[in-house]
């Protein structure tokens, strides 16, 4: 059964189901999570599009604390850039495209003290 959004900024199926294979298990020792994950995504999804403070949650998710100390974690952990990958190749499925992206773009400045470095180094051939 699908579940009703609350808000626009909750996930739907699709993104949830996409999303819940890169989160962390449940530990296997210590107390036993009491949240609902999905519910904690929502929360912090609905903090990044309206622009409130932790505090400023609604009452009818998880308690800031609880969504605060996981959004923590995640981020030590990694967890949000495996999310981003995640979605950002699946956007590109969307639309036609490979998942991997065919064309890396370096801007102009990053050239420039790549070279430099090289320089110092002794690497690059400095008649060129």
């Amino acid at each position: 059964m699908a579940k009703q959004q609350r808000y626009g900024s909750d996930l739907s199926d699709q993104e949830w189901e996409r999303i819940k294979p890169l989160l962390p298990p449940d530990k296997t020792v210590g107390r036993w999570r009491t949240s609902n994950l999905r519910d904690i995504l929502d929360a912090i999804f609905y903090r990044a599009d309206n622009g409130i403070k932790w505090r400023n949650l609604p009452k009818d998710f998880p308690p800031w604390q609880t969504v605060y100390g996981y959004f923590r974690l995640w981020v030590r952990l990694g967890v949000w850039e495996q999310i981003n990958e995640a979605l950002v190749r699946q956007v590109r499925v969307n639309e036609g495209r490979e998942e991997e992206p065919s064309l890396a773009i370096t801007d102009s400045q990053s050239m420039k003290l790549g070279e430099k470095g090289g320089q110092k180094l002794g690497l690059m051939d400095s008649r060129r």
